[in-house]
């Protein structure tokens, strides 16, 4: 059972995610449970990967992923600049269900296919290979993960602090995502750790893969 008393007022988490990431997918899945059982609203924004390792050493394994990743963030920036933010959700909810889910790939086939079921208009997927989105790409990249420092990944969220200032902070990473109100107790204590000054960090060693249910 939370220990947090219930709020009335409904806060708002903004959460940055890179589509291709598992560990972000299943992040923001638990935040979908979280808004089921405490007064919040949870707004997406894009990070990327690719953005965040340019100019780093990355395994073999990870380097046609920095490639190919630059395709859906670009389409995912494009749709936000056209549409407003709220277009982001459903985006990323499409793009992550093909991605983790479906397989699908990071390919212009994934993109169609999540911008049909986002009911965006097909032809943003002109932006995939558009280099002239960089840069807007960065600056939102940047305004999710400059609070945080380069020395985190995806996902980041931001919440507003007990002085209204806002918090910004790493993760949770997490697998499988919690349920119900495990989920509500889990985000309270991530605000606790969170809110409390001089508090950087808590890590252990991932002893299974990502798993999407």
């Amino acid at each position: 059972m939370s220990t947090t008393p219930p709020s009335s007022e409904t806060s708002v988490a903004d959460i940055w995610v890179d589509p291709r990431c598992p560990w972000a997918w299943i992040t923001s899945r638990w935040m979908l449970e979280v808004e089921q059982v405490r007064p919040l609203e949870t707004r997406f924004h894009i990070m990327s990967l690719s953005v965040l390792n340019e100019g780093r050493e990355v395994p073999e394994e990870y380097r046609q992923g920095m490639i190919d990743g630059w395709a859906c963030v670009r389409v995912c920036v494009a749709a936000q600049q056209h549409h407003g933010n709220e277009v982001m959700r459903p985006l990323y909810d499409a793009m992550g269900r093909l991605i983790h889910h479906d397989k699908a790939g990071l390919g212009p086939d994934m993109i169609s296919a999540a911008l049909v079921e986002a009911g965006l208009p097909a032809d943003l997927i002109e932006a995939a290979e558009d280099t002239s989105w960089n840069e807007p790409l960065r600056a939102e990249h940047h305004r999710g993960m400059d609070p945080v420092g380069s020395g985190v990944g995806t996902p980041v969220i931001h919440v507003p602090g007990p002085d209204g200032k806002p918090l910004a902070f790493f993760g949770p990473v997490l697998t499988p995502a919690p349920r119900g109100e495990a989920a509500g107790t889990l985000w309270d204590g991530v605000l606790a750790v969170a809110s409390t000054d001089g508090f950087f960090e808590l890590k252990r060693g991932r002893d299974r893969a990502p798993i999407f249910d």
